[in-house]
């Protein structure tokens, strides 16, 4: 029986902090940034489709998600996960790549472009909070009451992860089994849980994306943005405001696809990807 790789495959000390990383392929990098409540499993079935497309895949787990370390006091803000970003391009000695972000790792990846656009081919956001968007009302809920429910029954706080994650996906069935369970390890549990609270919902804040109307139109790069129509959580009309504010961004809308494109529609999200960046490379 042929064994799948894992995704991640090394660590990288950046400001004193383990990031877990992975490197697959070899040619044009393209450099992949997950979002929440994930980590880099959300990744699983585009990486060999990119590897075999002739892409280098860089990714890794944020600052205090999945496999990575989960500071007792660190910044894991989307400003700071920013400049680890940026730390991690030249750890990988990238002085240019592609730059894929889905749901706050595209929040990241928009702010490390505000300043370092050259370092970039071109950007695909999917699904990113944006402006007001966010946090969505479930997630504010929690947001406001972190403390509470980073303390909760461990059942009663597995319970919420499962509904938050079901809700992320249209194809329901997608989100189950062994997949729902790896979703679920690093959020769950007497380290995942606390963790959770403090270094992703803690800092669901939209002010890290309010000044997007002022930054986006000075933006010169070549974007992509891919969204769910059935997202429940960032409504497609953001997706249209980020495509009026980014000169020349094109939007892919997918059918029956909810938050988590990565599982609703894997193969045709690569496919689009792909052209995407075969198209830069031609010009």
């Amino acid at each position: 029986m042929k064994m799948t790789p894992p995704l991640l495959n090394g660590q990288a000390l950046i400001n004193g902090s383990r990031i877990a990383t992975g490197i697959h392929g070899a040619g044009t990098p393209l450099v992949l940034v997950h979002g929440t409540p994930a980590h880099s499993i959300i990744w699983r079935e585009l990486v060999p489709l990119f590897v075999r497309a002739g892409f280098q895949v860089h990714l890794y787990d944020l600052l205090g998600y999945g496999a990575s370390e989960r500071p007792v006091h660190a910044d894991t803000s989307v400003a700071a996960q920013a400049g680890i970003l940026l730390a991690l391009l030249d750890h990988w000695q990238l002085p240019r790549t592609h730059l894929f972000g889905h749901d706050i790792g595209g929040a990241i990846a928009l702010r490390l472009a505000f300043g370092h656009a050259p370092r970039l081919h071109g950007l695909i956001l999917a699904d990113i909070p944006s402006y007001d968007s966010w946090p969505s009302p479930t997630w504010k809920a929690m947001r406001d009451e972190y403390a509470r429910h980073a303390l909760q029954a461990h059942d009663a706080h597995r319970s919420a992860m499962v509904r938050q994650l079901k809700m992320a996906v249209f194809r329901k069935e997608r989100m189950c089994d062994d997949t729902l369970e790896r979703y679920l390890a690093p959020l769950c549990g007497v380290v995942g849980q606390p963790s959770f609270y403090q270094h992703q919902v803690a800092h669901y804040n939209a002010c890290y994306t309010m000044d997007f109307a002022e930054q986006l139109p000075r933006l010169d790069l070549p974007v992509q943005i891919l969204w769910g129509v059935e997202d429940a959580w960032q409504p497609v009309a953001y997706a249209r405001r980020l495509q009026r504010d980014i000169p020349g961004a094109a939007v892919h809308l997918y059918q029956q696809a909810g938050h988590f494109l990565m599982e609703d529609v894997p193969q045709p999200v690569a496919a689009q990807v792909i052209a995407f960046m075969q198209n830069l490379e031609r010009s």
